[in-house]
This record gives structure tokens, sequence and C-alpha cells, in this order.
């Protein structure tokens, strides 16, 4: 599976911006696609989750009514819509995937099989 990661730029504070991530090599259907994102100084953290199959989706608490991940079947993307912005966001975003395993490891970075190049979201004050 190769992903491609784009929508990254420069927002003010309480902007909005749509992440994607475009999945090519297989079809998700039996994958999980996650956010994670890796902040200046900062060890890379689980953003959002979303398991292909049933759409159930999680989210780190610190991004929790914020941000939205979605999925297009059609055309194999991620989305991960970004609203109300904080300086705190700003940070490289990367997409991942895995082949669906058990819940609980959905959050940690380890477990993922397959990652994007980044895109860099900058949120000024």
């Amino acid at each position: 599976v190769q992903l491609q990661a784009s929508g990254g730029g420069l927002v003010q504070a309480g902007g909005s911006l749509r992440l994607a991530c475009a999945a090519s090599g297989r079809t998700l259907g039996s994958y999980e696609m996650a956010w994670f994102r890796q902040g200046p100084g900062k060890e890379r953290e689980f953003v959002a989750a979303i398991r292909w199959s049933g759409g159930s989706t999680y989210y780190a608490d610190s991004v929790k009514g914020r941000f939205a991940i979605s999925g297009d079947n059609a055309k194999n993307t991620v989305y991960l819509q970004m609203n109300s912005l904080k300086p705190e966001d700003t940070a490289v975003y990367y997409c991942a995937a895995r082949i669906r395993k058990i819940v609980s490891t959905i959050r940690f970075a380890y477990a993922y099989d397959y990652w994007g190049q980044g895109t860099l979201v900058t949120v000024s004050s």
C-alpha cells in the first residue's frame, strides 16, 4: 500500500483545514487508517483512526470535537477535517494504514504497517 498525504498549509488559529490521504496498491476494505502527528521537538502522537469496515472512529482527547476522520471507498481516500485549529496543532501530519488488528492497538504507531510522507500544518496565533 502506498499512501500520499496532502492538504497541509498555514492557517490562523480558529481556522480549518482538510487533509487527505490517498491510498494506492490495495483497496482499503480490510484496512484501518489513522492520522498521527509530530510537532516540533515532540514525539509522534496519535490523532484519529477509522476502521474501514464498519466505520468506527477513534480520536485523541486533544482533538475530540474539533477533528473528524472519514473515508471515501470510491476514491480509496481518508480525510481528516480539522476545525477550530490551535497553535498547538502545528505539526507534520502522517497518515498510516494497517490490516485490521485488535482494536486496543489502534492508537499506537508501532502497530501500523504503511506510512505516508507527511504534510505540514502550521497554525499561527
